[in-house]
């Protein structure tokens, strides 16, 4: 009786050991295979970057990228037999790339990407070839803070969220600091010089190579409409822009709210030397208004990729408030390919005609982050100095 109760109980353990093993086995066999069906895209070689997507019962898979000549322009991507489609195109210039595939006529993005970026409604995946225009797109050594700000602004009637970014060691140190404030374009808000402009990582870079002041960046949201991004899912007012009583609404509320606000919570240094305010497209509207009708409240103007519209003598005698205030740096550019190139052009007449010294730093290329990540780098290193 004893033998056979032993008999049993090495079976017992026996099936144990064996069960055990075939699960550690079948585990390994999951890990193994989920080893091979990892998909590496996009990768970057020394002269190609190839792009993989799994769709085995596609019938059609193109990829686009924004470095190709238009938006209509696509590549066709092969599969293998295991359902894994892929091409390989030159390596682009260096630069910061947003692309998709175009699978059976609907656009994805890549999954196997990890790194996207918000695009107003959109989310996009995002290619980043290394070089020297990308230099300082990537994280510094010496890093600062960006924050979510939420603040109350009596001139819109509401509590709205900005982003504010501190140099690093501003929390470590009793230093008051200038102030760079960065103004979005249209579809954009407080989101858009952070995420498709990099200019947290621009602004460390510089600092940390010396290369400009260490300076807080205050990025709003120049939607008065919105309290904050749409992603938050928060009501929206509409606002009509062409009543007089709105006109201005978002430049006041810059000057009135958010002026007070920083420079209340923030160590900020509270002068017109220490204010420094830039806008590309709609937000270089905004720089135009807001220096136009504020005059004398920053001393360093730097609109992008815009122009003045309806030039009347109303608004020449604005210009010549701002020359009479006083300024130390006028800095104005556009693409020669951008669709706003002759108003550009014709801003740039206009501000010699009424005596504005200023610089008018035009560059390849047209409406687009490219541009304005270059203007970034480049502004940057002129300001509070």
């Amino acid at each position: 009786m004893k033998t056979k109760t032993f008999v049993n109980k090495m079976y017992t353990l026996g099936m144990l050991f064996v069960l055990t093993l075939t699960v550690t086995y079948s585990y390994a066999q999951e890990l193994a295979n989920f080893r091979r069906a990892v998909i590496v895209s996009p990768e970057i070689g020394e002269k190609t970057v190839t792009f993989r997507i799994s769709a085995p019962k596609a019938k059609l898979v193109r990829l686009y990228g924004s470095w190709m000549k238009s938006y209509d322009s696509s590549t066709n991507m092969l599969k293998d037999s295991l359902g894994t489609w892929s091409v390989s195109v030159p390596k682009p210039a260096a630069e910061l790339y947003t692309y998709n595939f175009i699978v059976d006529g609907l656009s994805v993005n890549d999954a196997n990407n990890i790194f996207l970026q918000r695009d107003g409604v959109r989310y996009l995946s995002v290619l980043l070839v290394p070089g020297e225009t990308t230099a300082n797109y990537v994280e510094a050594n010496q890093r600062g803070n960006l924050k979510k700000v939420w603040y109350d602004s009596p001139t819109i009637g509401t509590n709205r969220q900005m982003y504010v970014y501190t140099p690093y060691g501003y929390e470590t140190s009793t230093q008051n600091y200038p102030v760079l404030y960065l103004l979005h374009g249209g579809g954009g808000d407080e989101d858009a010089w952070s995420t498709m402009g990099r200019a947290v990582q621009i602004l460390d870079n510089l600092i940390e190579k010396k290369q400009a002041v260490p300076m807080i960046c205050v990025m709003p949201n120049g939607n008065p409409g919105q309290q904050t991004a749409k992603t938050a899912l928060m009501e929206e007012k509409v606002y009509d822009r062409n009543d007089p009583k709105f006109q201005n609404l978002y430049i006041t509320s810059i000057v009135k709210d958010i002026i007070p606000y920083v420079e209340k919570n923030f160590r900020a240094i509270p002068n017109a030397d220490n204010r420094a305010v830039s806008g590309l497209s709609m937000g270089g509207g905004h720089t135009f208004s807001v220096t136009n009708e504020f005059p004398g409240t920053f001393n360093y103007i730097c609109p992008l990729s815009i122009g003045l519209r309806n030039v009347t003598p109303e608004m020449e005698a604005k210009l010549q408030g701002v020359k009479n205030a006083g300024y130390k740096l006028y800095w104005f550019a556009c693409g020669n390919e951008d669709f706003l190139w002759d108003l550009a052009k014709s801003t740039d007449a206009l501000l010699t005609k009424n005596g504005l010294q200023h610089t008018f730093f035009v560059t390849p290329g047209g409406h687009t982050w490219a541009n304005w990540r270059v203007y970034l780098n480049t502004f940057g290193k002129l300001l509070f100095k």
